[in-house]
């Protein structure tokens, strides 16, 4: 189904009102039950609040933990930082519950779920639990949101970024009339169709954040100040033509070459461009999919892993009918890394075990997932999810025997953690040199909200391990990356540690795991891509990195959309391709001369280019281009 406007219009009404519903409701909670005005930025002492039980009293420490941890990384922490710490404690709480509500909505549309949310209260699986509870749990509403936090603690195994009750945007539960209103507006008969739709869970995260606050921002400041106004002013949903476009032209089109154009993607990827007469040699030994990997940039939620899932469904059938025609050892299982893959055929039983399996490798090994918004990290590992389940759904396989999907490679650039005294602490656990490692991470992540991917970690890495461990040190003798991975490792496990350890606070969990995030980010800035696909950010350069950009990225300095597509390049292996839509300006106007003729032609060979013109990207007011690049 075509989101048209009419169909996109419906679905912005509905996320705008929702949005409001349950914003409203936790400010208002903050403010009358745990004391945290959000209005004027005071928050009154726990011990005031002598009308709360036990269990609000531990969330109200909780939630001034949460404050104070995003706090640290302001520079002032007077009343204005408390009132927009505060409001963004609202706002995430409000589009987690949106989130996990339309989560449900979708599972239940692709026969994953029994009834739970679309009837509400009358809904068949409450029923049956409220019948198990015989009115143990309270009323009807209280039992309710007992069995809603039951569905949220069985999917947090796989997604816990989204359904995490812990977590700090999920410490709060909007009240029992707010729900009900959101639940007749989550099933409203305008929107009822939409949930069975891959699409409609990335509209909800483009129309969370309102025009009117893009354009507010704008008029406030020509460049983003700050993470989330970078984040919001280039919120604009890829459409799904475009989408097919330049995936079907990068991943389609290597897997066509590699196979000698004898591959079922010829028919399959309807704007793959192949000439008439185009037979490409195959590859002496075809890529063993495992190892070819997909990277989104600035993934938002998802769109183009969600159709390249598609095709590496097709890859992975095509690779088993290729080792089975050709025998073991005719697939290239070369990873880069430390991870030996045997044959295809000596990893599983038959083609059945294979298949099996398949969605749950797409997701492990192939697809990767960048953005500095941690909301969109949240909706792409669902979109993800739910895609892999929609495909065992249609293979017949059951919910019992489905393999269960690690975490995958979605990543949200947040901020390193600012709290000193925690950092001492957690530094006085380690061995001296990994402490000065971890600070001098610490350090080079700093920028990493506005970055993102932008950030050269590779390149900065290997100086910073020399720095700590000496060229030739007594505690390793082999190659600097090698020194990071060992030591990584131990970082890893001590912060993993911290967290267990009794005397942690909340505050110390929320700094041992945003440490965690830098790591992963580390790692995926150290991969090497086949593919790069991306909708970037355009326009000028958030003012807090712009120095770092214009040192790190003189040829594409002029414009966000260029650095983008250089850092592209610098991601990915000889021969790779890179899919983008940007605005056209870039390929004309003098201020990018540079661009094209050091990164765009310099590095790299035109495959295709779509002038698109004005209205591609909803309200975008860009003239876009969409176009693909082969790596030299």
């Amino acid at each position: 189904m075509a989101f048209d406007t009419e169909t996109r219009g419906k679905l912005q009404r509905f996320v705008t009102e929702i949005r409001g519903l349950l914003t409203d409701d936790f400010i208002r909670q903050l403010q009358q039950t745990y004391g945290m005005d959000p209005a004027s930025g005071e928050v009154a002492p726990t011990e005031s609040l002598k009308q709360l039980d036990d269990a609000r009293i531990e969330t109200a420490h909780i939630l001034r933990e949460i404050m104070e941890h995003y706090l640290a990384t302001e520079a002032n922490k007077d009343n204005a930082a408390r009132m927009a710490v505060l409001e963004r404690i609202a706002r995430e709480q409000a589009f987690t519950v949106l989130n996990r509500l339309a989560a449900l909505c979708m599972m239940e549309a692709r026969g994953l779920l029994l009834q739970s949310v679309s009837k509400g209260t009358q809904s068949q699986a409450f029923q049956l639990y409220q019948r198990v509870a015989n009115g143990a749990l309270g009323d009807t509403g209280e039992t309710y949101q007992h069995f809603l936090n039951s569905l949220f603690d069985l999917y947090a195994v796989d997604l816990p970024g989204l359904f995490d009750r812990f977590g700090p945007q999920s410490r709060l539960f909007p009240r029992e009339t707010t729900l009900t209103k959101a639940l007749e507006l989550i099933n409203g008969s305008e929107i009822a169709r939409l949930w069975s739709e891959d699409e409609t869970i990335g509209w909800i995260y483009q129309y969370f954040n309102s025009k009117e606050e893009r354009k507010a921002m704008r008029e406030l400041s020509q460049a983003p100040r700050n993470s989330r106004e970078l984040a919001v002013r280039n919120q604009f949903f890829t459409p799904r033509y475009v989408v097919e476009f330049l995936v079907d032209n990068t991943l389609g089109r290597l897997w066509f070459n590699w196979t000698g154009g004898q591959t079922g993607l010829r028919d399959r990827c309807q704007y793959l461009l192949v000439k008439p007469d185009e037979q490409p040699e195959p590859a002496k030994r075809l890529r063993d999919p495992r190892t070819i990997k997909l990277l989104d940039p600035a993934c938002g939620s998802m769109h183009f892993g969600l159709y390249a899932f598609d095709l590496f469904l097709e890859i992975y059938r095509e690779a088993w009918a290729w080792e089975q025609t050709h025998g073991p050892g005719c697939l290239d299982t070369e990873t880069g890394g430390s991870v030996d893959l045997k044959p295809l055929n000596q990893t599983y039983a038959d083609q059945d075990a294979f298949l099996h399996d398949v969605p749950r490798m797409i997701i492990e090994h192939n697809i990767y997932g960048v953005d500095i918004d941690p909301r969109a990290a949240q909706i792409a590992s669902l979109a993800l999810w739910l895609r892999a389940q929609r495909a065992w759904h249609q293979a017949g396989v059951k919910a019992k025997d489905r393999p269960q999907v690690g975490r995958g490679h979605v990543v949200a650039a947040v901020a390193p953690p600012a709290e000193v005294d925690l950092r001492k602490r957690l530094m006085e656990e380690l061995d001296p040199l990994d402490a000065e490692l971890f600070e001098k991470t610490l350090f080079l992540l700093k920028g990493l909200p506005e970055l993102g991917v932008l950030l050269q970690v590779e390149k900065e890495l290997p100086a910073l391990v020399r720095a700590v461990f000496g060229e030739h040190g007594d505690l390793f003798r082999e190659e600097d990356m090698a020194q990071w991975q060992k030591a990584e490792a131990r970082l890893r496990d001590a912060l993993t540690e911290f967290t267990r350890a009794a005397r942690s606070t909340y505050q110390g969990r929320l700094f041992a795991e945003d440490a965690l995030q830098g790591l992963r980010m580390i790692d995926h800035c150290r991969e090497v891509f086949d593919v790069v696909v991306m909708n970037p950010p355009f326009g000028g350069l958030s003012l807090s990195v712009k120095d770092y950009l214009i040192k790190r990225y003189p040829n594409s300095k002029n414009d966000l959309l260029a650095i983008f597509v250089e850092r592209g390049f610098l991601m990915m292996r000889s021969q790779g391709m890179i899919g983008a839509i940007t605005s056209r300006t870039c390929f004309f106007l003098k201020r990018f001369a540079p661009w094209r003729e050091k990164v765009v032609l310099g590095s790299a060979t035109p495959i295709v280019f779509s002038d698109l013109g004005v209205g591609v990207m909803d309200d975008a007011a860009v003239e876009a281009a969409a176009y693909v690049l082969e790596k030299n």
